[in-house]
């Protein structure tokens, strides 16, 4: 198609998953069908088709006391640098402002600088680290945590609920809550690699306690996407042979809301908040 044809918008259901996922995936993202089927069932996900095939997509996703999450902004390699990725960030922007909504995200630094000149506000920022080879050995004893004090930890943390969210997650198979003295965090698979967060401690010490007990248990690869400003927290991960792959950029779309009254030390993912 010629740059200059018109782009049509349509609302995906949840048969759109398979083709959700061969976008992230061409993205070399980490989300899996569950994630697509989760953005699908609980949001709205905007798409533009060439044909029958899928070549673009942005979520919003709707959270409590008038939060609500964009993410999932991809575009095929050949449609890109079209302006496509930016009429779909405008629609999930008019869908969150007709339902009186605070859009947020977490932008690469690229699209940082697509986001800011649309009205978004720089917060918090994210540091994605990625441990590629766990070490297999014995570790202390974990306990299994408990759904509603993770809704509570993250609830205090954002200031809002995400119980589906995280009940959801904590559903799928291979999914485990795991606590270690004053620290939690869910743990769940993705695409490539198995993602720890969110995880709320009373100290780094605890949180880097926790990341490598769970650690010592996995087998491939792990994500964690940490708060920039837990600096003891992240140190103590790129000590222990973490990585950091890559920053991410929080942004906010409309009027402050509550702030949350802890900070955690690794978000639930970009996607997710």
């Amino acid at each position: 198609m010629a740059d200059t044809e018109p782009v049509t918008i349509v609302v995906l259901g949840v048969d759109d998953a398979p083709a959700g996922l061969v976008l992230s995936t061409e993205a070399r993202w980490n989300q899996n069908e569950a994630d697509w089927r989760f953005f699908l069932t609980n949001g709205i996900v905007f798409g533009v088709r060439d044909g029958t095939d899928l070549v673009a997509t942005a979520a919003l996703l709707p959270y409590s006391a008038g939060n609500a999450w964009i993410s999932m902004v991809l575009v095929t390699e050949r449609w890109r640098r079209r302006g496509i990725a930016t009429r779909l960030v405008d629609a999930c922007l008019d869908a969150a402002r007709q339902g009186g909504l605070t859009t947020w995200l977490d932008a690469t630094p690229a699209g940082a600088t697509v986001y800011g000149p649309l009205g978004f506000t720089p917060t918090l920022q994210l540091r994605r680290l990625r441990l590629e080879h766990p070490r297999q050995e014995a570790s202390e004893t974990l306990a299994i945590g408990d759904l509603d004090a993770l809704n509570a930890r993250d609830r205090r943390a954002m200031a809002f609920e995400r119980n589906a969210l995280l009940a959801e997650f904590g559903a799928r198979a291979g999914s485990r809550i795991l606590s270690h003295d004053n620290a939690m965090a869910l743990v769940r698979d993705g695409r490539t690699a198995r993602h720890i967060g969110p995880l709320f401690a009373d100290s780094a010490e605890d949180a880097l306690a926790l990341v490598d007990a769970i650690s010592r248990t996995e087998t491939g690869p792990i994500l964690i996407d940490a708060i920039a400003s837990q600096e003891p927290f992240i140190a103590g991960l790129t000590g222990a042979g973490w990585n950091i792959e890559r920053p991410f950029q929080r942004m906010r779309f409309g009027r402050a809301t509550t702030q949350g009254e802890e900070l955690p030390f690794a978000v639930a993912g970009p996607e997710f908040g």
